[in-house]
């Protein structure tokens, strides 16, 4: 009798194991939306997308961010942000009061994706100014942003930060909004301690912005928590967004993507020029500006960037490992962990 109860136990323990084993979900790999046919193709491991070359993501690192826009709303408002997080690969979606076409600033005419009464769930609210104060009015509108479920991130830029002001969301909390408007979102909201002199303010699960341009500030460094630094790095140098000043906001938070970034007097080890595979010659350099390394080629300056130890990555995520002699000076570089050690010359 002992004997079949341990059979069993055996068994039950072996088939709760395998069942656990098959719930767990395995990692696919997808491409940033690019509105090419690879957009719905999966992958089961990283590296570049054969239709369109750019590099995989991890699906379940893919955030859905609902843009609210409102007649009027300023263009870079939304259109910075935007670029940075469609960048990022991001599913991002336009949504609106009504189903009418909106006007940005009396020239671009934007057809929402949806209406307030059949938008999807978005992972991320994103609220923008320009004419704001229609949309943080409206009671229809607030009402839909409060019964929003499960939000991971609220957004806003410039006045936008009235429409959360109005919605609860800023209660307690520190905002920037757009120059002109600092004085009347305190004045409006006194529950709120806002914030001059600021890029973005970082409270954790929500981030304001100042006017207009300070979007992408806000947006890269969204990025720079949700996907990484180096990735927010990239997005802006394809972007050649040069104003960009790493963690240049006010970040209230312990998730502060900033805090790992190696130091310049290490970073001075690796300069030099090397070999290129081309037969040609790099040459690695620190950049002062932004304290990043930099490998000038043929005269135009890539970044790399540091991911751990040795190991840098470019601008299209390909790895690249430095190497060390036995007394620890760096000799050269490859291109995978064993490949063709091209040297320090």
């Amino acid at each position: 009798m002992k004997q079949s109860l341990l059979i069993l136990a055996l068994l039950l323990f072996f088939s709760n194991g395998t069942a656990q084993d098959a719930q767990i979900p395995s990692s696919k790999y997808v491409c940033p939306p690019c509105d090419l046919p690879c957009d719905e193709d999966e992958h089961d491991e990283p590296g570049k997308c054969s239709y369109c070359n750019m590099t995989l993501i991890k699906k379940d690192e893919v955030k859905t961010v609902a843009f609210y826009l409102q007649d009027r709303v300023e263009v870079l408002d939304f259109a910075g942000p935007m670029e940075v997080l469609a960048y990022a690969g991001f599913n991002v979606f336009t949504v609106s009061a009504t189903e009418d076409p909106i006007k940005s600033q009396g020239i671009l005419k934007v057809l929402p994706d949806y209406t307030i009464e059949n938008a999807p769930k978005a992972d991320i609210l994103a609220f923008f100014g320009g004419n704001a104060s229609s949309a943080a009015k409206n009671e229809k509108v607030i009402e839909w942003v409060q019964n929003q479920e499960n939000v991971e991130y609220y957004f806003s830029v410039c006045t936008g930060a009235f429409i959360l002001a109005e919605a609860g969301i800023l209660d307690g909390k520190t905002a920037t909004t757009f120059h002109n408007s600092l004085d009347n979102l305190q004045e409006q909201y006194p529950k709120i301690n806002v914030k001059k002199n600021v890029r973005f303010v970082d409270n954790g699960q929500v981030v304001t912005t100042a006017g207009i341009s300070a979007g992408i500030d806000g947006a890269l460094h969204l990025v720079a928590k949700l996907r990484g630094l180096n990735e927010a790095k990239r997005i802006a140098f394809t972007m050649e967004y040069d104003n960009w000043r790493l963690g240049n906001g006010l970040i209230l938070t312990k998730d502060n993507p900033y805090h790992r970034v190696k130091p310049i007097p290490e970073l001075t080890a690796y300069e030099g020029i090397y070999e290129y595979k081309d037969g040609s010659e790099i040459d690695v350099k620190l950049n002062g500006r932004d304290g990043g390394l930099y490998a000038i080629i043929k005269e135009i300056p890539y970044p790399i960037y540091h991911e751990n130890e040795d190991v840098f990555s470019d601008i299209g995520n390909d790895p690249i490992y430095f190497k060390r002699n036995e007394s620890g000076a760096i000799i050269g570089y490859t291109l995978s962990q064993e490949g063709t050690l091209y040297k320090r010359l």
